[in-house]
């Protein structure tokens, strides 16, 4: 088979963008797909055509088979690459692309099948002579059968869908108290997020290291490995940090797995590129196999980095017919950063918002699709872009991330990035210490949701320093004959006075700090913050770190109707309500479940605060909710 002419990319977001360069510096006119949510995303505007596909809703627009076949074909591509998530590991949008004389641009529909379903992975590769994780994976399980088999496997154990992958659906239950509570809300996120509830139940490795291995195949029978990539660094079962090589394989641990990995591939017919993931015992460095997936990884880059090796244009080869002539070595290391649209001090919940201001790094790899303007929902993923960094020695390459993070920009939309920096700069990880439970153990470290003083400082001068609105009463600070007067702001709840250069925050005492504007940024001191703003919402960021600080009235009135030590009971994060568990006028108990709400494929449990009687709700179930929208307000028996 020669190359393909057109070739369309169905997907969104960065992955998207990824394809679409790599089809352009091949050569290869790219056609994307988008949904009304993303007519203006930067994908669109990249590739050298789009169609449009559907509303924002993905089942809709980028889950809805029959309308990514009908824009292939009415742009006559030859083939879809399917990026990773969506429909990149769905057996019938392989064989529908096959019935339409398109090529899927992956593996084979059967392989797909095979290794989706984690209970017939899991036999397959233990029959190919691959070691497994201990566990009951009988298909069809009802909540009592995964309730035998956890007694018999021991606690902690894993539920884990057998459909999909990425955590979503995952849960670690340490008791049998929690397990029919947890078992209803698997099966509830697996079949919104994957169409199949079917769980399967492995013994939880209490100290485990989350270490896969790339592999690419041909239609010609060979697979090759290009080795390993560490990817222990977690929240919520889905991957933050990810490296290559490991800081912790030997070369004969590393030869020994990828020849595992090669046999897994072989066992189902593997074609294309895929990853197959182990669980390793950081104790006694024992591997078990967890799972294939059937498509490209987030994480691809960095073995990307170290190999020298692209492996979409390698996809795009062996989808097109050709043999694998790779002679792969390894060079340095490479690690790799998720920037997220979360709040991790609020448990990585997702945020949102309009991107108000970006600059990215320029002196390493930034897999990215953000845009000034970009409007950042809830209908997708919170991954908004990648930066992964090279060098001769891990120690290199951690110094090389950590630095172009800080020089990152990102205004409007709150994201881990900060988190990231301190995770970089944390000893363990430093010194390649890891497993999958480190970051839950530290996260109190890690994170900080405080507003430092300096940054009030920095907003009370730059209100001095910058007119708002055309009101000459609005304009710079106070003055009186003879002397300047002190100008105060309510920001963030905070009182902000502003004399001069002198600046005092709450109840403190005064900062003298000089300020000027130089172009788009605010220097105070030595100090350089990135600004923008949203109304009344003013952005500072600066080494990474952003701040929303909003400017408000005082307020001085009642409490509100349901008093003052009422509970109110708030959404956690933009979304949609799925359950509502009770009635205005039922008692509850702190700590008890009264909503569930659903955003970006995750689900939070919103419980009441104290306890109390449910005055009123609010929502019901279906209906979108903003962050921090009341949901519910708790009044205490009490009252």
């Amino acid at each position: 088979m020669r190359m393909f002419d057109s070739v369309l990319v169905a997907n969104r977001g960065e992955i998207a963008v990824r394809v679409i360069r790599a089809l352009q510096a091949m050569g290869i006119r790219s056609v994307a797909v988008y949904s009304d949510a993303d007519a203006d995303a930067l994908h669109v505007r990249l590739a050298d055509t789009a169609v449009r596909i559907g509303p924002a809703a993905a089942r809709e627009s980028y889950l809805s088979i029959p309308r990514i076949i009908d824009a292939a074909l009415s742009a006559g591509a030859q083939a879809i690459h399917p990026g990773y998530g969506f429909l990149a590991e769905n057996t019938e949008f392989a064989r529908a692309c096959a019935e339409a004389g398109l090529v899927f641009v992956g593996p084979p529909a059967d392989a797909i099948d095979a290794m989706g379903d984690k209970i017939r992975a899991k036999l397959t590769v233990q029959a190919a002579g691959v070691p497994v994780v201990p566990g009951r994976t009988q298909a069809g399980m009802s909540d009592d059968d995964l309730v035998e088999a956890s007694l018999e496997v021991g606690f902690p154990v894993l539920l884990k869908p057998s459909a999909g992958g990425g955590g979503k659906g995952m849960r670690l239950v340490h008791a049998e108290s929690e397990l029919r509570d947890a078992i209803e809300s698997a099966r509830r996120e697996a079949r919104g997020s994957f169409g199949d509830d079917t769980l399967l139940i492995e013994r939880f490795i209490t100290n485990p290291r989350h270490i896969e291995i790339q592999v690419l195949a041909d239609a010609h029978g060979n697979v090759i490995h290009l080795g390993e990539r560490e990817c222990s660094l977690q929240r919520r079962h889905q991957k933050i940090i990810e490296e290559a090589p490991s800081p912790f394989l030997s070369a004969e641990t590393r030869e020994a797995m990828g020849q595992a990995a090669v046999e897994a591939a072989r066992s189902v017919g593997y074609v294309g590129a895929g990853t197959v993931e182990f669980i390793v015992d950081g104790a006694s460095g024992d591997y078990f196999f967890m799972e294939m997936n059937t498509r490209l990884q987030v994480e691809h880059p960095v073995t990307e980095m170290v190999t020298g090796v692209d492996l979409v244009e390698w996809q795009l080869r062996v989808a097109a017919g050709e043999t694998l002539d790779l002679d792969v070595s390894l060079s340095g290391h490479s690690v790799e950063a998720r920037i997220y649209a979360e709040d991790p001090a609020r448990n990585f919940l997702p945020t949102g918002g309009r991107v108000l201001a970006l600059r990215e790094p320029t002196d390493v790899r930034v897999d990215s699709a953000l845009r000034v303007g970009l409007v950042v929902g809830s209908d997708y993923d919170p991954m908004l872009a990648k930066v992964i960094a090279h060098g001769r020695t891990r120690a290199e390459a951690l110094r090389k991330l950590d630095a172009a993070l800080g020089r990152m920009v990102l205004l409007g939309v709150t994201t881990n990035i900060p988190f990231l920096r301190a995770l970089l700069r944390d000893p363990d990880v430093r010194a390649g210490a890891l497993d999958t439970g480190l970051v839950e153990r530290k996260l109190d470290s890690l994170v900080s949701a405080e507003v430092p003083e300096s940054v009030y400082v920095a907003a009370g001068l730059e209100r001095s320093l910058v007119p708002h609105g055309d009101d000459p009463w609005d304009q710079l600070g106070g003055w009186r004959v003879g002397e300047h007067a002190w100008a105060t702001w309510r920001i963030n709840d905070v009182d902000v006075r502003v004399r001069g250069d002198e600046v005092v925050v709450g109840s403190g005492d005064p900062v003298r700090s000089r300020a000027f504007l130089d172009g788009d940024d605010l220097v105070v001191g030595t100090r350089r913050y990135a600004v923008a703003r949203d109304g009344d919402v003013l952005w500072l960021g600066a080494d990474g770190h952003s701040w929303a600080l909003t400017e408000a009235e005082f307020l001085v009135g009642a409490l509100g109707a349901a008093g003052g030590s009422a509970g109110p009971v708030k959404s956690p994060m933009p979304g949609t309500v799925l359950v509502v568990r009770a009635s205005a006028g039922d008692s509850v108990t702190a700590g008890q479940a009264l909503f569930v709400v659903e955003a970006m494929k995750m689900e939070h449990t919103v419980t009441a605060p104290v306890d109390g009687v449910l005055t009123e709700v609010q929502v019901q179930a279906g209906q979108q909710v903003a962050l921090d929208q009341p949901l519910a307000v708790v009044v205490p028996h009490e009252e």
